[in-house]
């Protein structure tokens, strides 16, 4: 009889265990923490789409031929002049068609097969004019603004009309004037005016 008895609590307090187990009782779970991420706006890359103008500088890579690379600012006529090869038209070409009309110049008997690679080193200037604290030209940075011009000027003047600022811009279909909010990009080469007001 006693060695019936003896598993009888151990089968009690199993069962008891698997009661308890099958117990379902609320549990607290910690949400998992909240990440917020803010996008950044892109950068303006012009590199790829950018055409050239007088005014720019470029760093041309010629790989493979120290003697060639270097820094080339685009003259007035629209051209940088390099060595064996001589002015290469660059107004109004993109940086990887200038790199291509290099090679293919480069190619024309001077190195068999010339890989050619062209960066914008820094943009051509813009300018502002009229109702600013100081007007003239300034240095392009990328993903400027109308805005971001103007306090570069220093600023409007007192007497800035500030829902009137005209910015002409200049492509391959020619020049085009409009009058723009203050958060229009800017491109290098353009002309921001600031109008007057009269009361």
């Amino acid at each position: 009889m006693r060695g019936v008895l003896a598993p009888i609590p151990c089968l009690v307090a199993a069962l008891a265990l698997a009661g308890c187990m099958g117990r379902t009782a609320p549990v607290a779970i910690a949400p998992a923490p909240m990440v917020v991420a803010y996008a950044e706006p892109a950068p303006v890359r012009y590199d790829s789409s950018y055409h050239l103008d007088a005014g720019d500088k470029l760093r041309v890579v010629v790989y493979g031929q120290e003697g060639l690379t270097n820094s080339y600012a685009i003259d007035a006529g629209g051209s940088i002049t390099m060595p064996l090869i001589g002015p290469v038209p660059a107004r109004g070409r993109t940086p990887a068609g200038l790199a291509g009309e290099i090679a293919a110049k480069l190619r024309g008997g001077f190195i068999r097969d010339p890989s050619v690679a062209v960066e914008v080193e820094s943009y051509r200037p813009f300018f502002i004019l009229g109702e600013v604290a100081a007007p003239g030209q300034y240095p392009y940075v990328p993903n400027m603004t109308v805005e971001t011009a103007v306090a570069i000027a220093g600023g409007f003047s007192p007497r800035a009309r500030r829902d009137h600022v005209t910015l002409t811009h200049t492509d391959s279909s020619g020049p085009a004037r409009l009058v723009v909010p203050s958060g229009t990009p800017l491109s290098p080469g353009d002309t921001v005016l600031v109008g007057e007001r009269w009361f």
